[in-house]
């Protein structure tokens, strides 16, 4: 049988902060944005509501059925530019004293391509105790499905080497150099041509 996936709303809103919280505590950009675990601990959740409400106000999250799993998508226009004041505002509304807030969204901004349309995975959530159950994979495939239909290609930046190696199994490759976080981790810009015909 296979996954059931619906759009969420604004009646999952603590569900998807909860699945995203959990989900992304061990992360390691996570863990530069927030490098005291206390800290990370009581504050986390905050970035992930942000980030979710921007999503929920501009884009589309998918949501597993059963709750656990979720993906943020944006669908970015050609030539399109990050609002930028956004991350200065962010840094206020989550964690003011917390100048990595602001930096990390100033730093995908610069590497994210903006001369074509594309579909943006701005970020995926599996439930700690369910992932490497395929969901993950469930999740993205439904999308880049209609990317290859609508001839769109696809864009995320992926934080670890482990959800690199699972886009690449999804047809991303890697565009431009890796992002090298201040005294942090990499990340990988990955990017996928739409499949047509025998490709697909």
């Amino acid at each position: 049988m296979g996954v059931v996936i619906r759009a969420a709303g604004e009646g999952d809103r603590g569900l998807v902060v909860r699945l995203l919280d959990e989900a992304f505590q061990g992360d390691p950009v996570s863990g530069w944005v927030f490098p005291d675990e206390a800290h990370r601990r009581a504050t986390h959740h905050k970035l992930m509501a942000a980030f979710l409400d921007v999503t929920l106000a501009e884009g589309r999250v998918d949501l597993v059925e059963d709750g656990a799993a979720c993906a943020l998508w944006l669908s970015v226009t050609a030539d399109e530019h990050a609002d930028e004041e956004g991350p200065a505002h962010l840094r206020e509304a989550v964690d003011p004293e917390n100048e990595r807030v602001e930096l990390i969204g100033r730093l995908t901004a610069d590497i994210h391509p903006a001369a074509r349309a594309h579909e943006y995975l701005w970020m995926i959530a599996v439930a700690p105790e369910r992932q490497g159950e395929g969901l993950g994979a469930a999740l993205i495939q439904s999308v880049l499905d209609r990317c290859d239909r609508e001839g769109l290609p696809a864009y995320l930046e992926a934080s670890s080497a482990r959800s690199r190696k699972l886009y690449e199994r999804l047809g991303f490759d890697d565009v431009g150099r890796p992002l090298e976080l201040p005294d942090g981790p990499r990340m990988w810009p990955m990017w996928r041509e739409p499949r047509t015909g025998r490709e697909a």
